[in-house]
């Protein structure tokens, strides 16, 4: 089961030894109605608005998930009390299913009596003796419980205080530092935090949403999420603050490479350890908590490949990210959210944008170090998917996105084809195939029409397709807000239920309620925008500048309540012409030079202080004229009968690596490789400590024992082009790494015994 064989396989036991900073930068792709940006710099002639109809037949689709329907609430009465599933869980050594919930089998009255034995008990002396004060104070809004809880609960057992591990809205959170807030959620949300089951999976987001011990219904259930963009991957429009100290200097930064240079440079101001300070207060526990109150339960969380490892030419802030992606996932799983891990720069760039890591040229499966950077990309990928996989973690990140916005007309279809083959391959090999067996492995459309993915990849197990739809990266409309509302209807909505039918589960990873490109930095640093004519390049309409342009955009604080209220109701649309969608981003930080936010089309949690963002996003539903998808899921798109196994046709024409590379068609075996040899940077696991004082291990960061190919590394004695800059570099001799590929056709894993 190993990715490739060799003799003497390393065990996968090397360790990233310590947490250093690490930085990102996010995406910014955009998909509209067959028209595409290049970069957000990339100027764009082409008309927003498609006047497509909704999809015939939508609106006839049952929904279940009206806010104002009863029957909405998971089929148990929303008293606003937590639900008492046994609090269990499975060790990642054993790799064994999970036993289904005892009570489903009726009659083996030797098991009910262990439910009594064990479910009773957990019940009344953790969860309701948790929520009795509060319940004595339940509103009678829609039976969601606004009372408090901020006691300690009495284990009757053993007489002796345990802290409340467990809360409705009004409860008291302490976070980990010592300091409380107030947990606010108002739609029936409950969050867990048991110091003796530190991967208890009781938590629920909102009552509509399923509990993360219960498997998530890609047909059923809605993904209504936001993106934590800015946070592990800095971009400079969402954290100006991080670039503007260095953007007069004769290198400013306008990426994470520069950034990091800079910092690296500047060490008065710390050098590098300014990026954690970044990471430890741009997103906290209280935004997880805000996230779920704000009727939301999914977060995209953007990382990059340095979060892993780094090589020594690259100046990035190697590791210390991943510590923050695991207080992520820790939190996700304390306020029951579920993650989308997207993989957001790889080595050498797969699309040229600042944050992929360096703004530039691609050098991912493009150019003369194409083959190389994509060798060490499958094996990042491939780490995620081992630590992801284990039983503490598959539950929050059912979702992984491999690969952010790759560019596919400068890398070509049939290249990405071929990648993806092995990708799936390598990954289906590691998890097996079917509901359960590893996350949905999640792909963006590289900017293509997602009709152009309809037949891709038949037989793969359990794809998802992800695109980016923007409004603001084309033509700039000058009409007002108001005529602009039901854009997403006719440009998204149909697209989005016939992929769903014909490709599977299709979600929005990213939109925003960008009518325009103003903003500072939207377009790069130190561009300008095409709302103004100032972007270099772009030819098209402007809509002015001075107070009747981007100034009067960028100053919401002067917004008026029609202006909050139009701009309320393109978020509605959006939502329901998307379906399953992330916001990017939750958060735009302040500029350090103005003490303001100067993006906010695109802060999630801004619009919804202030009052262009809906507080409940179910309010969504119908706003196109229809909501549900199209037709239901075959079963092979969700892993059922005829998944796993990709055709022999597409994977003939798909082989790795592919014969030929962009540009000019190079001999992609003549390029160099490198060689797998490498020791396994397994990553880091937590360490939890119960109430006993007492360590818990945080699992072995390595779901498959089998799996222990070494990972690539450089040959020696090559002399490598610079991999972040080779698009037509020379080819150097002497460096090919013997990459011994064959086909590693997913197969069948061994169900344990029961």
């Amino acid at each position: 089961m190993a990715y490739n064989q060799v003799a003497n396989p390393a065990e996968p036991t090397p360790r990233l030894a310590s947490f250093e900073e690490e930085q990102l930068q996010p995406p910014a792709g955009f998909r509209d109605s067959g028209n595409f940006r290049d970069s957000y710099g990339a100027p764009s002639n082409a008309s927003f608005d498609s006047a497509q109809p909704f999809g015939a037949g939508a609106a006839n689709m049952p929904y279940r998930d009206d806010p104002s329907s009863s029957a909405n609430i998971l089929n148990k009465e929303d008293t606003g009390y937590p639900p008492s599933p046994p609090m269990e869980h499975t060790s990642t050594a054993s790799r064994k299913k999970k036993t289904p919930l005892p009570w489903i089998i009726a009659g083996v009255a030797g098991l009910a009596i262990v439910v009594v034995a064990v479910v009773v008990p957990i019940y009344f002396t953790v969860i309701k003796k948790n929520n009795d004060t509060a319940a004595a104070s339940q509103s009678g809004s829609n039976g969601h419980n606004t009372g408090s809880n901020t006691g300690s609960n009495t284990g009757d057992d053993a007489g002796t205080n345990k802290a409340t591990i467990t809360g409705v809205d009004g409860s008291t959170v302490t976070m980990d530092d010592g300091t409380t807030f107030t947990y606010s959620n108002k739609f029936g949300g409950f969050w867990v935090q048991d110091p003796d089951d530190p991967f208890n999976n009781n938590a629920q987001a909102q009552s509509w949403s399923p509990p993360l011990n219960q498997t998530w219904d890609w047909q059923n259930n809605k993904i209504r999420g936001v993106n934590l963009g800015g946070w592990l991957v800095p971009e400079p429009f969402i954290v100006p603050a991080l670039y503007e100290p260095y953007m007069n200097l004769s290198t400013p930064a306008i990426d994470e490479w520069t950034l990091s240079e800079n910092m690296l440079a500047d060490t008065a101001n710390g050098g590098l350890s300014q990026l954690e300070k970044h990471y430890q207060t741009f997103i906290t526990e209280k935004d997880f908590a805000a996230i779920a109150g704000a009727g939301l339960n999914w977060v995209r969380l953007p990382i990059p490949f340095w979060a892993i490892q780094k090589y020594d030419n690259e100046p990035f802030l190697e590791g210390v990210s991943w510590k923050y992606v695991l207080k992520a996932f820790a939190w996700a799983r304390k306020y029951g959210i579920r993650v989308n891990l997207d993989l957001h720069a790889l080595p050498g760039s797969q699309n040229g944008y600042n944050h992929s890591g360096k703004r530039g040229t691609i050098n991912f499966l493009n150019g003369v170090m194409g083959i190389a950077n994509a060798e060490r990309g499958l094996d990042y990928i491939r780490i995620i998917t081992e630590f992801i996989s284990q039983d503490e973690y598959k539950n929050i990140v059912p979702l992984f996105g491999v690969m952010n916005e790759a560019r596919t007309a400068d890398i070509g279809m049939d290249v990405i084809g071929s990648f993806y083959v092995r990708m799936h391959d390598v990954l289906r090999n590691i998890t097996g195939t079917g509901e359960g067996n590893g996350p949905y492995l999640s792909i963006h459309d590289g900017f293509q029409n997602l009709a152009n993915w309809a037949d891709f990849m038949p037989g793969k197990d359990r794809v998802a397709l992800d695109t980016h739809p923007y409004m603001c990266f084309t033509g700039v409309d000058t009409t007002p807000l108001a005529q602009q509302i039901r854009k997403p209807c006719r440009s998204w909505a149909a697209e989005t239920n016939t992929s769903w039918s014909e490709f599977g589960v299709t979600t929005a990873g990213e939109w925003s309620l960008a009518i325009n490109d103003c903003g500072r930095w939207i377009n790069g640093v130190g561009a300008g925008t095409r709302y103004e004519g100032t972007l270099n390049g772009y030819t098209g309409t402007s809509g002015g500048d001075g107070p009747n342009g981007c100034l009067a955009w960028n100053d919401w604080e002067s917004w008026t309540d029609d202006t909050k209220s139009n701009l309320e109701q393109v978020a509605l649309a959006s939502m329901d012409a998307l379906q399953n969608w992330f916001f990017w981003t939750w958060k735009i930080g302040a500029s350090s030079i103005s003490g303001k936010v100067e993006s906010p089309f695109w802060s999630y949690s801004l619009g919804l202080e202030n009052g262009w963002i809906p507080t409940d996003p179910r309010k969504s539903l119908g706003v196109c004229g229809g909501t549900s998808p199209a037709s239901a899921l075959k079963p092979s798109m969700i892993g059922g009968p005829g998944s796993g196994t990709i055709s022999a046709a597409w994977r003939n024409a798909h082989p790795w690596p592919p014969a030929t590379l962009q540009p000019g068609g190079l001999n992609a075996a003549e390029l160099p490789t490198y060689t797998p040899t490498g020791p396994i940077p397994v990553l880091p696991t937590p360490t939890f400590t119960n109430s006993k004082g007492e360590a818990i291990n945080g699992g072995s960061g390595w779901f498959d024992a089998q799996d222990t190919t070494p990972i690539y590394t450089p040959v020696a004695g090559c002399t490598y082009p610079d991999q972040w800059d080779a698009v037509t570099a020379d080819i150097p001799s002497a460096c090919s790494g013997s990459r011994r590929v064959r086909n590693v056709i997913p197969q069948p894993k061994r169900t344990p015994p029961p």
